[in-house]
């Protein structure tokens, strides 16, 4: 009895032949459910494979948009925690600040990394609104912002340097990644 060899369809072949050209994680998602051929050129049925892994980064992996949404709701939400719980401590905010700033360096997605130390300094501004001294109504609550943001100068150019540290380690990470495949 003669053995049929199975063909992939149409659609599958050229999925498997676009996929040579996509980075690794990519290629592990379009190889998911397609055909691979054999040594003896019999097409076989791939089960899911497993995407490769990013930059070994624990966390979820925020687009650049998400990881500014993260950061500035992190910080108005401290902001808050800090005016009622701290009476508006702008030094703790500062502290508080620094780790947001790590996470958010850390959480970014590859694709979207120097997003993170453009980001950080507006979550700050984000958050110093509730901790920001703003007797006398509009004007009094932009002086406040404007202190804050004068006093406070340190904990915002330490924090972005820490982004900006750690993006650049991952970038760096992942250029030389790429360059061994």
């Amino acid at each position: 009895m003669e053995q049929h060899r199975r063909r992939p369809p149409h659609d599958a072949r050229r999925r498997r032949d676009r996929s040579a050209s996509l980075p690794a994680q990519a290629r592990g998602r379009a190889g998911e459910g397609g055909y691979a051929t054999d040594a003896d050129g019999t097409a076989r049925q791939v089960r899911g494979t497993r995407p490769a892994p990013g930059d070994g980064v624990p966390g979820p992996r925020l687009t650049g948009l998400g990881g500014g949404l993260f950061c500035a709701a992190a910080m108005l939400l401290l902001g808050l925690v800090d005016q009622f719980l701290f009476g508006a401590s702008l030094t703790l905010y500062g502290v508080l600040f620094l780790p947001v700033c790590v996470l958010t360096a850390l959480w970014v997605r590859g694709g979207d990394l120097l997003t993170a130390p453009v980001v950080v300094p507006i979550a700050f501004l984000a958050g110093l609104f509730p901790v920001a001294d703003g007797r006398g109504g509009l004007t009094g609550r932009m002086m406040g912002l404007v202190t804050g943001l004068a006093t406070q100068a340190g904990w915002l150019y330490g924090g972005t340097l820490v982004a900006g540290v750690i993006v650049l380690g991952r970038r760096v990470r992942w250029v030389r990644s790429r360059r061994r495949a």
